[in-house]
């Protein structure tokens, strides 16, 4: 893996055999929700807001917490966790597709690819139709692994189910925590939005209008980006 990540400015070809995306942050824009629930939450513990979101993203509500509360026990964080879910998965006001995320989606339709997000599968469900974004038909989430990014388990778990080597898959995430878990997979890194240009991705895109996707005569996927 490269050391700094490629700008999108310069355009680049990728070829893969399967896309593997995450949701919050890379399809869908779900930044003011995460915001009001979390740092409600920061609060009701005496933790500093900042804080707290810098370590949320990306990760599964109840390895957030085990980092923020070290010494509370793991079935509290658990219980805390599904309760977070539940107001996450009700308030999607504010919830809306990044920019190119449909269109995207869109040019994938056939090809192989998955959703391997921290979300269960309510609220991933709830997202994606706020955003008005179609569901990709396998979905790897919350529920489908024991351990969260920045484990690698999601994206190998994906990579397996659609039959293609870890290598071959091309990674879509914005977050700290994906990032490390894509490249911990052995897969090549796209980072979406200015949050994953911190994390250094092989290559940094400003949103999903800057990839374009074609489909090669042996069924390869071809990613234009720039």
């Amino acid at each position: 893996m490269p050391a700094t990540a490629t700008p999108a400015a310069t355009p680049s070809v990728l070829t893969a055999r399967a896309l593997l995306l995450d949701m919050d942050g890379t399809l869908v824009d779900s930044n003011a929700v995460v915001e009001r629930v979390w740092r409600r939450w920061a609060k009701r513990h005496g933790l500093d807001g900042d804080e707290v979101m810098r370590v949320v993203h990306g990760r599964q509500g109840h390895a957030s917490m085990a980092l923020l509360l070290p010494d509370r026990p793991r079935e509290q964080n658990l219980a805390d966790n599904a309760r977070l879910l539940a107001e996450e998965t009700a308030d999607v006001d504010g919830v809306v597709e990044v920019p190119g995320a449909g269109v995207f989606l869109a040019a994938l339709r056939g090809l192989p690819h998955a959703l391997v997000t921290s979300a269960d599968v309510a609220l991933s469900t709830a997202r994606m139709a706020a955003a008005g974004l179609p569901l990709p038909g396998l979905r790897i989430t919350a529920e489908s692994v024991g351990a969260s990014k920045p484990d690698p388990e999601g994206f190998l778990k994906g990579a397996a189910e659609l039959g293609v080597a870890p290598a071959d898959c091309i990674v879509f995430e914005d977050s700290g925590a994906g990032i490390a878990a894509g490249r911990a997979a052995g897969m090549t890194v796209v980072g979406v939005g200015p949050r994953a240009a911190r994390h250094d991705p092989d290559i940094v895109v400003r949103d999903l209008t800057q990839v374009s996707v074609e489909a090669s005569a042996d069924g390869a996927i071809c990613l234009r980006i720039g």
